[in-house]
């Protein structure tokens, strides 16, 4: 399952790169994050691994989410590597102090969560979710 949102939010780059690159608040914005802990003392940058207790309607899961590449203040890199498999990117661009944010999903689902026919029927879900997401961070920074 392939998925892409984005969103501009009126800040500049460098306050977006903050936020998201401080991935143990993202349970304050993420609706579907319930909690973050990390699995390693490293907190950013590659080689940082994240277990974020994740909600998708009444399914629960453990994600385990390895941070593969950092460039700051542009780019997030990352695998899945819990139930659900796959990579993720976050790109940020500025445009004249409105950053945009484009979020980029692969994602695998295992059988027992109805595998590639449960992908088709959450994409849309997904898709919903991550830009609800999306629109608490921009009003996060905007307020």
């Amino acid at each position: 399952m392939r998925t892409t949102v984005s969103i501009e939010i009126d800040a500049p780059i460098e306050r977006v790169w903050v936020e998201t690159s401080d991935f143990a608040s993202h349970h304050e914005w993420m609706g579907d994050a319930l909690a973050i802990d990390f699995e390693t003392d490293q907190r950013t940058g590659p080689g940082t691994v994240l277990l974020v207790e994740t909600r998708f309607g009444p399914l629960r899961t453990l994600d385990r989410f390895t941070i593969t590449e950092m460039v700051a203040p542009n780019l997030i890199r990352g695998v899945h590597d819990g139930h659900v498999s796959g990579s993720a990117e976050w790109s940020l661009a500025d445009s004249s102090g409105v950053t945009t944010l484009t979020w980029r999903e692969e994602l695998r689902f295992p059988w027992f969560f109805g595998g590639p026919v449960g992908e088709l029927f959450a994409k849309p879900i997904f898709l919903a979710m991550w830009r609800r997401n999306l629109r608490r961070l921009k009003a996060r920074l905007e307020s």
